[in-house]
């Protein structure tokens, strides 16, 4: 039996019942009995939209098909837009699942693979595709008039309100209802705004709230992020704002923004809240663009703190001192996580001083060199013998076929007792001439030509170079090719390399942060050509993650 897959999706609850996902999942096994297809593995979407691929049980059916032996070769839906509303997403996932031997089957529409049924086909998308997005265009227009007329339908109510159903007509419609005022909630709003308007910073108030136990609508830790959004958030003031910000245009539609005044009552006075709102702006650093100002933290990005947030760079005394510390900490106080801050200088020294003896040491670079030098001969050995055997295969076709065509020019047998013969070994030998041509290209692609030790070996001091002198953005580039990521353990530092480390072959180690002491002194090294050496230890890369 031909083994399948059931890919199902509706986009909300209150979609019409004839697509729900029982009702998907029904008809298809329906249709699978019939055809005789097993169902072996099932991806139902819930509450996502079509129009891209960033639905979890679809990337995940698409993941397990992009494997070398995919566990199915069709995938049933109810529906081509069950699949994708994106004519894009579409056509290059089908080419994907084509190119591994999958079908997307619609078990409502049937189409072939004639030029008539793939013209129809594409027909189908182009129409469900724009279906979605004037539906999606009617329903913002909806929003937008239900907003102009003081509903609120953007989701979950705001911390310290309620939505309140209101009649209109036929629909039931919601306005926001403060708390009662010995709610907690609203007490909490009063005191945010309260130390706001005092100068005090988000992450203070956040440390607050944390230390005075409150927890957030979600039963999470106050974070200054939180606490910011809340300060920001006019319908605390009694004003609905659909769309963005004041003054800006609505995101993705070009509209401008609905706003309706005294929409409902109000937790803080209008006085309060953009009293709040020019303190803020006041503290507020000026927008620089990144390029203009570069990060200067070497590991960024890859140092992580033991709770398994990142590091972050952070300086004091007026750029006096700079270090990384737990960006948790930094943004729900110490209570959060008390990790301790690590000099900027001192970490950064202790990773470059281990690549430098990790990698760039010439006893342990010449091991690497030859692992990397053993994996392409085995690469390329087994590219070899694929030909080789395919090869064989073909030629042993050949043989075949020429003994039958011996018995019917001897007239040992007929045409017609040969023709299917014949005709199935003429298709083999096509599948093997095609599987020969794709292995001849991926030799040609794997491009085999072995590092060469001394040349490597001549770059060493340049690329020792690379990590002292050149710019940052250079520097994370070459650190990010070697280190995968950086945990800090209490006084211990864990390094993940991206490619096995002489002569153990390991991954990771774990070194101590304390001893490491602060680098004093010119080094007096030279400002190097980067570039060979840089493209010497590109293909060092080569080694399987």
């Amino acid at each position: 039996m031909v083994k399948a897959a059931i890919y199902a999706k509706v986009s909300s609850d209150s979609q019409d019942v004839d697509l729900s996902i029982s009702a998907q999942r029904k008809a298809v096994r329906d249709y699978a009995a019939r055809q005789g297809y097993e169902i072996v593995r099932e991806y139902i979407d819930e509450a996502e939209s079509g129009r891209n691929a960033a639905r979890p049980a679809f990337r995940d059916m698409i993941a397990l098909a992009k494997t070398k032996n995919p566990p199915f070769q069709v995938i049933l839906v109810w529906k081509l837009n069950r699949f994708s509303r994106s004519r894009v997403d579409s056509v290059t996932y089908k080419t994907l699942l084509k190119n591994k031997g999958i079908k997307v089957v619609s078990i409502n529409e049937h189409l072939d693979e004639s030029p008539s049924g793939q013209l129809l086909e594409g027909i189908i998308e182009t129409v469900d595709e724009f279906y979605s997005a004037n539906l999606g265009q009617d329903i913002k227009r909806g929003l937008r008039e239900n907003a102009a007329r003081g509903f609120y339908s953007i989701g979950r109510a705001p911390y310290g309100f309620h939505k309140v159903p209101v009649q209109d007509g036929a629909k039931t419609r919601y306005k926001l209802e403060p708390e009662p005022e010995d709610a907690t909630s609203v007490k909490v709003i009063r005191r945010i705004f309260e130390m706001a308007s005092k100068r005090i910073g988000c992450k203070q108030i956040a440390v607050t709230l944390n230390k005075e136990g409150f927890l957030t609508s979600n039963g999470q830790r106050w974070g200054k992020t939180t606490v910011h959004k809340i300060l920001n958030n006019e319908a605390y003031c009694g004003t609905l704002v659909f769309g963005g910000r004041p003054g800006h245009p609505a995101l993705h539609s070009g509209d401008p923004s609905v706003r309706v005044e005294n929409a409902w009552s109000s937790i803080i006075d209008k006085d309060t809240f953009y009293q709040v709102q020019k303190v803020m702006s006041g503290n507020a650093p000026k927008a620089v663009h990144p390029r203009v100002v570069p990060s200067f933290y070497l590991l960024s990005g890859i140092l992580i703190c033991s709770c398994g947030s990142a590091m972050v760079g952070r300086s004091a005394k007026s750029h006096r001192y700079y270090y990384y510390k737990c960006n948790r900490s930094c943004k729900q106080g110490r209570e959060a996580c008390c990790s301790r801050i690590l000099p900027k200088e001192k970490i950064e020294r202790l990773v470059i001083e281990q690549i430098k003896s990790k990698i760039l040491n010439d006893k342990y670079l010449e091991e690497l060199v030859t692992l990397v030098n053993e994996e392409l001969d085995a690469g390329y050995g087994v590219i070899k013998e694929k030909i080789a055997n395919i090869n064989g295969e073909i030629k042993e076709i050949e043989n075949r076929l020429s003994r039958l065509y011996d018995a019917l020019e001897t007239g040992k047998l007929t045409l017609d007792d040969l023709s299917p013969r014949i005709k199935e070994l003429r298709a083999k030998q096509d599948e093997l001439s095609k599987a020969r041509v794709v292995a001849e290209a991926e030799m040609t692609l794997h491009d085999y030509q072995q590092l060469d030790i001394e040349a490597v070996r001549a770059y060493v001091s340049d690329l020792r170079s690379l990590l002292e002198e050149s710019e940052v953005g250079q520097r994370k580039a070459f650190l990010r090719s070697f280190v995968k990521k950086i945990i800090i353990s209490g006084d211990k530092v864990k390094l993940f390399y991206s490619v096995p480390v002489p002569p153990e072959g390991k991954r990771m180690e774990e070194v101590g942060v304390l001893p490491i002491g602060t680098p004093s002194g010119d080094r007096g090294i030279r400002t190097p050509d980067l570039r060979d050496a840089n493209a010497a230890l590109s293909r060092l890369s080569y080694i399987p993650r």
